[in-house]
């Protein structure tokens, strides 16, 4: 099952995934069902989450009914639990929207919900990040995760994003990042794309993040607080929900 996932993933186009999944989802969700893990984002339990990765495949990280992955479902909680984001009436951004977010958060009607994105199917607005095309202090939420590490000018990109965000208003940037390094690496002269998904994680990425990517946000203009909240989720929860201990929320303010 790993190298059929591998295979999938390294020659089907993400777009085309995308439609695919909404296929694959029920029949895997219900040859998988158990109790052994659960997807905080629908309640449902599995004997086991599927396989994932580009390169090096993590075991029982994919859930198979929403097919979130750990950051989603950590991120997930933390709205849930410490935010007001499914009560409050609130104008959200959301950059590549994630296909076990989009149907939810476009239900909610607390909610002026606009995605956004240059490829993606689920993308109410064809836009670059590096050029939005939307008003200066316009979005009380911005939800852009796992976005900057493709975006060559990523400075320009966190500019536009905090020009776009309210006074007051709150982003959250999740991004692949290594915890051990304390800056972050690009490489432009690797070019062959197995040796770019070895170094970066995956081909299209451009970068590794290391620790300075909070003080990268923060010389923006962001007040960031670098939420580690599987501290504060109990440590057999955390194997339940299948989430990546220590990984960090970066949670940003205007």
């Amino acid at each position: 099952m790993k190298k059929l996932f591998k295979l999938i993933l390294n020659t089907i186009p993400r777009p085309i995934l995308i439609r695919l999944s909404i296929v694959v989802r029920p029949v895997l969700a219900f040859l998988l069902k158990g109790s052994r893990f659960t997807d905080p984002i629908d309640g449902k339990s599995f004997r086991m989450f599927l396989p994932y990765g580009y390169g090096t495949q993590r075991n029982n990280v994919l859930s198979p009914s929403t097919l979130s992955l750990e950051r989603h479902r950590l991120l997930w909680l933390y709205l849930q639990n410490e935010t007001d984001f499914f009560t409050a009436p609130k104008k959200v951004l959301h950059f590549a929207p994630e296909q076990e977010f989009y149907k939810r958060f476009k239900k909610q009607s607390n909610l002026d919900y606009t995605t956004t994105d240059l490829f993606s199917p689920l993308a109410d607005v064809k836009a670059d990040i590096c050029n939005l095309p939307f008003e200066d202090n316009s979005y009380d939420i911005i939800l852009c995760n796992h976005v900057l590490e493709h975006i060559p000018d990523d400075t320009k990109a966190m500019q536009e994003l905090y020009r776009v965000l309210k006074p007051g208003g709150m982003g959250i940037f999740q991004i692949p990042q290594d915890l051990s390094r304390a800056t972050t690496f690009t490489d432009d002269s690797i070019t062959d794309p197995k040796e770019r998904a070895k170094i970066f994680g995956q081909y299209d990425h451009v970068r590794v993040y290391g620790r300075d990517y909070f003080d990268k946000l923060r010389s923006i203009g962001f007040k960031v607080d670098e939420v580690d909240y599987t501290k504060k989720i109990a440590p057999e929860l955390v194997e339940k929900y299948c989430l990546a201990k220590g990984e960090i929320i970066p949670v940003c303010y205007k």
